[in-house]
C-alpha cells in the first residue's frame, strides 16, 4: 500500500511538474506575442504585408483584363480601365503588376522555408557534434560562399527550365549558409546546458536532442533570420531577374516588370515605378517584421520600439 501511495505520489509529481512546465511555456510565448503586438511598425508592416498577399491573388478575379490579355494598344495611358495604363504588348499593367507580386513572393517564401531548413539542420548538427563533422560541414560553408553565385546562378538557370521554382530553388542554394553559421553557434552553446546533458545521458540519440532541445531553444533567432530571408530573397531575385538572370517569361516577376520597362522611366514613369515600389514595400515590411520579431525574443528587451 506504501509503494503504491509512492507510486501515485511520484506520478503526480511528474505530473505537476509537466503542467508546471507548460503554464510557463505558455507564459513565456504570451509575453513574447504581447511584444510583438505592441511594436507598431512591425504590427503595420505586418497589415501591409499581408493586403499585399491578399490583394495580388484577390484583385486580378475583378479586373477587366487580365495579365495575358494583349488586345489592347500599346503604352495606353492610366485610365479606361487600365489603371497604370498597358505595356509594350498592350497587357494591363496592373494586372501584370499584381501577377509579379504573387511570383515575387512564392520564390521568397519557397527561398526562406527551404534555406531555412537547410540552415537549421546543418548548424545544429554541426554545432551538437562538434568534431570531425563540425569541421566538415562548416568547410562545406565556406565553399559555397566562396563559390561565384552570379555565374553559377546563370549556369544554372540556363541549363534548366527558367520557370520560377527554378530560380527558387538556386537561390535557396545560396541562401542557407548565414543561417547554419548563426545557428551552429548556438548549438555550441546550448550542448553545454544541462538539460542536453542529462538527454544524453538518458540515452537520447541525435536526433532526438536536435529535434526536441535544441531547435525549440533557438526557435527566436531561426523566426527573425527566417524573415530577413524573404526579404533577401526579394531583392537578389529582383536583382537576378533585372540583369536577366532570374525569372523568363511565360513567368513573371516584379524584378522581370523592372528589366522590362526601366527604359520608360521618363516617358512613361507609371510602368516602372509600380513595381519598383512594390518590391520597396515588400522589402520594408519585412524587415520591419524581422524587428519587431527580434525585440520580441529578446529577453532583455524592456521598451517596445515604435
Amino acid at each position: 500500500m506504501a509503494n503504491a501511495t509512492q507510486t501515485a505520489g511520484d506520478g503526480g509529481g511528474a505530473v505537476a511538474v509537466r503542467h508546471e512546465f507548460d503554464a510557463k511555456a505558455r507564459s513565456q510565448t504570451s509575453i513574447i506575442l504581447g511584444r510583438f503586438v505592441r511594436h507598431r511598425l512591425a504590427m503595420v508592416s505586418l497589415a501591409v504585408l499581408v493586403l499585399l498577399a491578399v490583394a495580388s491573388f484577390v484583385v486580378p478575379m475583378f479586373l477587366k483584363f487580365s495579365y495575358a490579355d494583349t488586345r489592347a494598344g500599346s503604352y495606353l495611358r492610366p485610365g479606361g480601365g487600365h489603371l497604370l495604363g498597358t505595356d509594350q504588348l498592350g497587357r494591363d499593367a496592373f494586372a501584370q503588376l499584381l501577377r509579379g507580386t504573387q511570383f515575387s513572393l512564392a520564390i521568397a517564401f519557397t527561398v526562406a522555408i527551404s534555406s531555412t531548413i537547410v540552415g537549421v539542420l546543418i548548424g545544429a548538427v554541426a554545432g551538437y557534434l562538434k568534431g570531425l563533422v563540425d569541421s566538415s560541414l562548416m568547410r562545406l560553408v565556406d565553399l559555397f560562399l566562396i563559390v561565384p553565385q552570379i555565374a553559377l546562378t546563370a549556369l544554372l538557370v540556363h541549363a534548366f527550365a527558367p520557370s520560377w521554382y527554378i530560380v527558387a530553388a538556386v537561390l535557396a542554394l545560396f541562401n542557407w549558409m548565414q543561417i547554419a553559421r548563426i545557428t551552429r553557434g548556438e548549438a555550441l552553446s546550448l550542448s553545454a546546458r544541462e538539460f542536453v546533458e542529462a538527454s544524453r545521458a538518458s540515452g537520447g540519440g541525435t536526433w532526438h536532442i536536435v529535434f526536441k532541445h535544441l531547435i525549440p531553444n533557438m526557435i527566436g533567432t531561426i523566426t527573425v533570420n527566417a524573415t530577413l530571408s524573404v526579404s533577401t530573397a526579394v531583392l537578389t531575385e529582383a536583382a537576378l531577374s533585372f540583369i536577366g538572370l532570374g525569372v523568363q517569361l511565360p513567368d513573371t516577376s516584379l524584378g522581370l516588370i523592372v528589366q522590362d520597362n526601366y527604359t520608360q522611366v521618363l516617358l512613361r514613369p507609371w510602368l516602372f515605378w509600380g513595381p519598383f515600389l512594390a518590391i520597396v514595400a515588400i522589402s520594408m515590411t519585412i524587415s520591419f517584421i524581422g524587428d519587431g520579431l527580434r525585440d520580441a525574443f529578446d529577453p532583455r528587451q524592456t521598451k517596445v520600439r515604435a
